[in-house]
């Protein structure tokens, strides 16, 4: 095929994004020979865009495979801050799902595809949800017609019956989508966008999934476009397709009204503080790494960075202001991230897409914090040479969520799931420390504060005066109060509120370090791994729930 690039494009950011694109596709993983394979790249060129995309934190090597790593999410996340529709609009989706005691999501669309942007899912066995990011076909769901309805051309028309022609149905979604008929008619997706134009909602009725049902209605700017769909999603043990409508579609307009609302009064955004220095650090990466650090892909996607909250539209100057980059390197990516569908201009301003949320964002929605956390924990014990574990807090007791166990001949032998009394341990006291005064003050009041060991503290009043330390000093340490001759010392993990919602931390035998060897050599190193968690939590979690178990 012709090559179409433009003569400005970067060929190496090109490269790039086709392969954090196939990453993305094989879920979030796949190795190096079928990148080679998928990509068409040589594997020369593979291996030296894998280790850039790992020198910026962007994937992760494993063996001899390449995964996303979470802080991949910053380039969907430059997006969804951009275009603020989960910080506008997501509460309001929130108390529709309560009301409704449904799921409920927010759909953009792309192309003749649509992108999820938030969802509120509700917890049930059989629970409904689609992955942030996910591009689905626009037939097989209840945004799709909203949106063909609201904005496509005869061109758009021509694109999607070329492109459905030549790929099925089930082939462009990662979904179990029904085979599509075997005529190939495309009829009754035209006729479900007409009606859709005349009645302002739309169904989906089993279309992506056996089962699966849902209504659509479109929200509007002040403008009158439709910028986003509203959908309500349900199972046919709860609803056929028509019960739905009848039951949620009041509830829904009443709810895209509102949300209309909040989009015509919302104050334009404060700029959010823009990452600084890029340019710096691709320069140094280069002089440190070599050949093997390809500088023009890192600043290309470091374009994509540029944009934020409060930063929607950007011009030339202010993307070059932004990252640091010369104005000619900058102009240069952004028309290379046109050419590739992940920036659109304007009147000389530019702005994302949604398709930016197709470099990895998908399969990394729904990491959980363990997933998170064992990474750097493993690094730690590499460092250290002790087990290192993560725990939650549960009702009294702290349960093990992540573990990474050193190779010792006696060594602390602790499964995941494991619980024990939280009062008892370092992690426990961490997390103890964390809650509120009053609910703090309240759990030791009804906590029977039993004795495990000789050490172990069961006073109230002493316990509560060792966790107002814990608060003020940010660590604890249980010696031999869980099990003789065990020592532990833990940290916080907190969340984007600065909330506790995990603790980390390293056991040993009392014979491997003194408390004063702990604290001096351990302390530090736990520290520093909770502060990467926790920032690869933070960019995870900034549009959506991250599971902490």
């Amino acid at each position: 095929m012709p090559d179409t690039r433009p003569p400005e494009a970067v060929g190496p950011l090109v490269r790039g994004v086709a392969v954090l694109r196939e990453i993305s596709g094989a879920g979030g993983g796949a190795s190096l020979g079928e990148l080679v394979r998928a990509t068409g790249l040589a594997r020369s060129t593979v291996d030296r865009v894998v280790a850039t995309l790992a020198r910026m934190g962007y994937v992760r090597l494993d063996g001899n495979g390449a995964r996303a790593a979470p802080r991949l999410m910053e380039l969907g996340n430059a997006y969804l801050a951009a275009v603020r529709l989960p910080a506008l609009l997501g509460p309001s989706a929130e108390r529709l799902a309560e009301e409704l005691d449904e799921s409920v999501s927010l759909a953009v669309p792309d192309g003749d595809g649509i992108r999820f942007v938030h969802q509120t899912t509700r917890r049930r066995a059989m629970s409904l949800s689609f992955r942030i990011g996910d591009l689905l076909p626009a037939e097989s769901t209840a945004p799709g017609p909203l949106f063909a309805a609201a904005g496509w051309s005869v061109r758009d028309w021509q694109a999607w019956r070329a492109h459905r022609a030549a790929a099925p149905a089930e082939g462009r979604s990662p979904y179990a989508v029904p085979p599509r008929p075997a005529d190939g008619d495309t009829s009754s997706f035209e006729a479900r966008a007409a009606r859709a134009a005349k009645d302002g909602w739309s169904v989906d009725d089993q279309n992506i999934e056996p089962g699966l049902v849902a209504v659509a209605v479109p929200v509007r700017d002040p403008r009158g476009e439709v910028v986003c769909a509203l959908s309500v999603v349900s199972h046919t043990s709860r609803h056929s397709a028509d019960s739905l409508r009848r039951t949620v579609l009041p509830r829904a307009r009443a709810a895209a009204t509102g949300m209309e609302r909040e989009l015509g009064g919302a104050a334009p955004a404060a700029p959010a503080r823009a990452p600084g220095g890029l340019a710096q650090w691709t320069t140094a990466s280069k002089q440190e790494l070599g050949a093997e650090f390809i500088e023009s892909l890192a600043r290309g996607l470091t374009v994509v960075t540029a944009f934020g909250e409060g930063r929607e539209e950007l011009t030339l100057a202010a993307v070059a202001e932004t990252t640091g980059l010369a104005r000619a390197t900058a102009r240069r990516a952004l028309i290379t991230l046109e050419h590739l569908g992940c920036v659109t201009s304007r009147d000389r301003f530019f702005r994302l897409t949604p398709r930016v949320l197709g470099l990895g964002h998908a399969p990394l929605s729904r990491t959980t914090l363990p997933e998170i956390a064992l990474p750097h924990m493993g690094r730690l014990v590499g460092r250290l040479h002790d087990s290192a574990s993560l725990a939650v807090l549960d009702g009294d007791d702290i349960r093990y969520t992540a573990r990474v166990a050193t190779e010792r001949v006696m060594s602390v032998n602790i499964t995941t799931g494991t619980r024990f009394p939280a009062h008892a341990t370092s992690m426990g006291r961490v997390l103890l420390a964390g809650l509120p005064r009053d609910e703090r003050a309240e759990r030791l009041g009804r906590t029977a504060l039993r004795a495990l060991t000789p050490h172990t503290l069961t006073d109230p009043a002493e316990l509560a005066a060792v966790l107002e330390q814990v608060d003020r000093e940010g660590h604890a340490l249980a010696d031999g109060e869980l099990e003789e001759g065990l020592r532990s010392l833990a940290v916080p993990v907190r969340d984007v509120t600065g909330a506790p919602v995990a603790a980390l931390n390293v056991a040993m035998h009392v014979s491997r370090r003194t408390v004063a060897a702990c604290l001096r050599e351990v302390l530090p190193e736990l520290r520093a791994a909770a502060a990467l968690i926790e920032s690869d939590l933070h960019v995870v979690g900034r549009f959506g729930r991250v599971s902490a178990s």
